[in-house]
């Protein structure tokens, strides 16, 4: 993992961008050339998913505030839970009737780490 190296810093001061259908994410920190990056993900009041979700990396999550609804499982997951979800792992799609804020860690691990899930 070869994200940038940050002191401390006020994150209110890095942009918000739009990902559509009532998404936004703000990159904390990252590196393009291999994925890893961690980021707020905030979902608008009222934003519902249209996807299950699958992805080739490990995926950390904790929601900050607000909730989401796992529409697949029909459970909702609340402020201060946590997910560690390994690649190939499927969730969502999602409903966030009052608005939802994530705070996500995703990287690739190296060598067989990943197929050992």
């Amino acid at each position: 993992m070869r994200k940038e190296e940050l002191e401390f810093f006020d994150v209110r001061r890095l942009p918000w961008v739009d990902l559509g259908a009532g998404l936004a994410e703000q990159v904390l920190a990252g590196d393009p050339a291999s994925g890893h990056y961690t980021r707020l993900l905030r979902f608008e009041p009222g934003t519902v998913t249209d996807d299950t979700v699958v992805h080739d990396f490990w995926e950390e999550v904790w929601i900050v505030s607000g909730s989401i609804i796992d529409l697949r499982l029909q459970q909702e997951f609340r402020a201060g839970m946590y997910a560690c979800r390994p690649p190939s792992m499927r969730h969502g799609p999602w409903r966030s009737p009052e608005g939802c804020v994530t705070f996500e860690v995703r990287y690739r691990l190296s060598g067989n780490e990943d197929s050992a899930a």
